[in-house]
């Protein structure tokens, strides 16, 4: 058996018995949908970062990185642009301290926003949760080429995240993210200093790659940079999976303090992905990893700090440059192999996290936003946990059957980027900051939001539009046409009362 196989089994097992020992402490519907409220500043920084950074940008961001160089990152500055805004939000969303953005929408507006909010959830997080899917399934294909497809291992995945996602809830996710978070951070930043000395240095790598790639737009233009851009900001802005950590905190305090490392460790992580995919693009210029560059990271790991597995007679050359990286430390072969192994895992354990934040929160939208709200009111907490498990389990198999028909990492990324985007963020940024949103503009800027993002890419919008406008991602169109909803339909409506707007609009 591989190391790679045997790190991957060590980091499976690790989650399992985490699951495991959260399952004592999940007794009732908080303690399940957010932590029993409990979670201190050190678990919400870890948390947040692990449910963030996932395929989206160790496969999206990556292939983009590989194709484009460091232009890459306006899809990641995006997100730190929504986290600077976000520190000023923290405190009042863990204020109002509810369970999901649909309490939230109908505590603000009305039930309708809450049932259109819950329907843009599902889409959008369905969407994330499948792409991690896959992600993991080209893991597990890369590690056991003979015995597991990128299909198969698309269902393996699938049964790893449903089964912990379903053990304990919020609980289980916060505290597997501690660890996974950890892994993460300390062996990327281990692993790129290397890296960079194998392909030659700094200075090689840049005469190897076109200067686009070391350019702050590169080859985009300035509306492709936006693209990018945009929907991950506004997806950061209004995340329901951020809210309902938020949600989780112990304190305003602790909410707030999160922030500050999340910020922090968030462009310190995208930033060395994107480093880790230029390099790797210098290193493996061609090959299989040529055609699916998704796969660079995991790839790089496996092959770029294992000279024996180098293709193409670059074995001794890059066995030459890591002699002479590692001799100053005295490290052998086997520590690099090592380092290649946990680089590979930690990757797989970041997917393995994001998919079951975003598999969880959806469940938690049809608990407590629907079940809950119109089903079954009285229901017992035994009841909740119950029906909670269940919708992690149907959630996760639709999250599946996309994935299982999915090409590209990277265009179903910005899909679900863009409903979240266009759909909820302006009304959840309007919940807090503006008096004067209504329950009217919010159920129309919501229902348009979800409605542009989803048809756009319809045969009827390719058939009527120029193409120079078809063509287009759809976050313009659907951000535009749900703004002025919002703003026209609130103007011309009746503005909500002082009561309604109190848990909202105070510091």
């Amino acid at each position: 058996m591989s190391i790679y196989a045997v790190i991957l089994g060590l980091i499976v097992i690790v989650l399992l018995t985490v699951s495991l020992t959260r399952i004592s402490k999940v007794k009732t519907k908080a303690d399940y949908l957010v932590a029993g409220r409990s979670l201190p500043a050190f678990v919400l920084v870890f948390t947040l970062l692990s449910s963030w950074i996932g395929s989206g940008s160790l496969l999206g961001g990556a292939e983009n990185a590989y194709r484009h160089g460091f232009a890459a990152l306006w899809q990641g500055g995006g997100g730190w642009a929504g986290l600077v805004l976000i520190y000023f939000i923290a405190p009042r969303a863990r204020k109002f301290a509810q369970y999901t953005i649909p309490d939230l929408l109908e505590a603000r507006y009305n039930q309708t926003a809450r049932v259109l909010g819950v329907i843009a959830v599902l889409f959008t997080y369905t969407a994330i949760t499948s792409y991690q899917l896959i992600g993991g399934g080209d893991i597990l294909h890369l590690v056991f080429p003979d015995t597991v497809s990128a299909v198969l291992g698309r269902w393996i995945i699938a049964g790893f995240v449903i089964l912990f996602t379903a053990i304990a809830g919020m609980s289980s996710v916060a505290y597997m993210d501690v660890a996974i978070g950890l892994l993460t951070t300390v062996t990327m930043i281990c692993a790129l200093p290397v890296l960079i000395h194998q392909a030659g240095g700094w200075a090689q790598v840049h005469a190897a790659l076109p200067a686009t790639h070391f350019q702050v737009l590169g080859d985009f233009s300035l509306i492709q940079a936006l693209e990018l851009f945009l929907p991950t900001c506004l997806l950061m802005l209004g995340n329901q999976s951020m809210y309902q950590k938020f949600f989780s905190a112990k304190s305003e305090k602790d909410a707030t303090r999160a922030v500050v490392g999340w910020v922090i460790g968030t462009v310190i992580l995208e930033t060395i992905i994107v480093a880790i995919a230029l390099v790797g693009s210098v290193l493996f210029p061609t090959g299989d990893v040529h055609d699916h560059p998704r796969e660079i990271l995991a790839y790089t790991g496996m092959h770029g700090l294992n000279p024996a597995a180098m293709p193409g007679g670059m074995g001794s050359t890059v066995a030459g440059n890591l002699h002479a990286t590692l001799q100053p430390y005295a490290l052998g072969g086997s520590m690099l192999t090592l380092l290649g192994a946990l680089l590979v895992g930690a990757i797989f354990a970041k997917i393995i996290s994001t998919a079951n934040n975003y598999l969880f929160s959806p469940s938690t939208n049809l608990v407590n936003d629907i079940f809950v709200r119109y089903m079954k009111p009285e229901a017992s907490n035994k009841q909740i946990l119950l029906v909670s498990r269940l919708m992690v389990v149907l959630l996760g198999l639709w999250a599946l059957y996309q994935a299982l028909h999915t090409d590209s990492v990277l265009k179903k990324t910005l899909y679900a980027y863009t409903i979240y985007s266009a759909a909820l963020t302006p009304v959840i940024l309007a919940a807090f900051y503006w008096k004067r949103a209504t329950a009217s503009a919010a159920v129309a800027s919501i229902g348009t939001g979800t409605f542009v993002t989803v048809f756009w890419d319809s045969a009827f919008i390719h058939d009527h539009l120029p193409q120079i406008v078809s063509e287009r991602d759809a976050i313009f169109p659907a951000l535009i046409a749900s703004l002025l909803c919002l703003l026209i339909v609130s103007l011309a409506t009746k503005p909500p009362s002082a009561e309604q707007l109190k848990p909202f609009l105070e510091a």
